[in-house]
């Protein structure tokens, strides 16, 4: 047994399984090339306080789940835990908005969470996330969902959920929280510990509670829709009816509300029937004061997140086989000493040309070697020893059909790419 281990709630993504990964982000990365996204990649660490601020201080991220450390200086830094803060961080630092009216980015970004681990949750995942800054436009709220619910189609997610809300602006959300308060005072017995905290400090993350008991006492509490401003309401409804003409099928959840205090407005997420209790597989919303809060000029934003570790669950319970393509591989199996140095430069050789090539590099016999090139999957093997260097040919073999031939070494190459198309 190993002395060491990964850390709990950390994982080794192995050489079978990154095919998987690197498939599903050229495929983020593809669809953001086709919406006009630009990628960004920001420090994996930060200053503690962009998170505390901005987040929400009663937040689950922040009160229980962020790593923090001190710096030599005495200076509080955090592992990001999310990956909008850091964006719009960068976003105001470089005056990104200065240079175009709309900026769209995205990033393939390391998160880290101190929480219990759970199948699709791990302590370091991956997030794939869009954020659009510079207009206030539904239409803008509409493209992002859309991107999402195009790219979950696209990697072979087809019987997701869109529950979609809006928990109104800083205007017209302080009536619902009275009113929230009131309807909860009686009845705040019967909620979980953790809902009794947040009565006190963040009263709208009651309704998001997964527990049976807060869900009951919960079930006829006001909801965001009835107390929304004019404002909201108008820029919701328009959200709405732009979906129904892209033909993206929504429901409305007025529990949904996110887990981030920078929210405003449109708030959406997607769930998948395959993950149990915990579904969501991705969401974003609308976050229109967060860019100023963060030092900027008002800006208006919005942006979504996708963990790719859940995707990839989602994925595996739907049976979904994705299209991995591995490059055709060139085994090349040098027999003695003079075969060994000749397998060298061959293998160079076709490397220098564009061609995927490898070799043994521990005295294998021939046996042995063409073993290495079935666990490669090879589609060719050369064999070459001294009575292929004393005529200048090689035997090549089609790993495919089993057949085998000579072929002169000078048009080794020819015939490799020939027959490779």
């Amino acid at each position: 047994m190993a002395e060491y281990s990964a850390p709990r709630g950390t994982r080794d993504l192995l050489p079978s399984e990154t095919p998987k990964w690197q498939y599903l982000e050229s495929v983020f990365r593809d669809a953001c090339a086709l919406y006009g996204f630009e990628e960004i990649r920001t420090p994996t660490f930060e200053h503690t306080e962009l998170f505390t601020r901005n987040l929400g201080e009663t937040t689950d991220v922040v009160s229980k789940e962020m790593y923090t450390f001190k710096t030599k200086g005495d200076r509080e830094l955090t592992l990001r835990p999310e990956g909008t803060a850091p964006t719009v961080r960068a976003y105001v630092q470089h005056n990104l908005g200065a240079a175009m009216p709309v900026n769209k980015l995205y990033y393939i970004a390391r998160i880290f969470r101190y929480e219990r681990p759970q199948a699709g949750r791990y302590r370091e995942h991956t997030q794939l996330g869009v954020e659009a800054f510079g207009s206030e436009d539904p239409a803008l709220d509409a493209e992002v969902i859309s991107f999402a619910a195009r790219f979950f189609d696209k990697v072979g997610i087809t019987n997701y959920a869109l529950k979609l809300n809006t928990i109104g602006c800083p205007n017209c959300r302080p009536n619902h929280r009275k009113a929230l308060v009131e309807y909860v005072g009686d009845r705040l017995q019967d909620l979980c510990a953790t809902c009794q905290d947040r009565f006190e400090r963040n009263p709208l993350r009651m309704l998001d509670c997964k527990d049976e008991r807060c869900k009951t006492a919960l079930a006829g509490a006001p909801v965001m829709a009835d107390y929304v401003c004019a404002e909201c309401a108008a820029h919701f409804e328009r959200v709405q009816k732009y979906l129904t003409e892209m033909e993206i099928p929504y429901a409305l959840d007025h529990n949904l509300v996110r887990g981030f205090d920078y929210y405003t407005k449109t708030a959406f997420e997607f769930v998948s029937g395959e993950l149990g209790a915990q579904n969501a597989i991705g969401g974003g919303g609308r976050y229109d004061n967060l860019v100023q809060e963060i030092g900027g000029a008002p800006t208006p934003a919005i942006g979504f997140g996708i963990g790719l570790d859940r995707l990839l669950l989602t994925l595996d319970a739907l049976a979904v086989e994705l299209p991995v393509d591995n490059p055709d591989i060139v085994f090349v199996a040098g027999m003695g000493e003079s075969g060994h140095e000749a397998a060298i430069k061959i293998v160079s050789n076709l490397r220098d040309n564009g061609i995927a090539a490898d070799m043994d590099y521990t005295g294998r016999s021939l046996k042995a070697q063409m073993k290495i090139a079935n666990k490669l999957g090879a589609r060719w093997a050369v064999i070459i020893g001294d009575d292929e260097i004393a005529t200048s040919t090689v035997a090549l073999r089609d790993m495919r059909s089993s057949e085998q031939h000579t072929v002169a070494m000078a048009l080794l190459l020819d015939h490799i790419k020939q027959y490779s198309r």
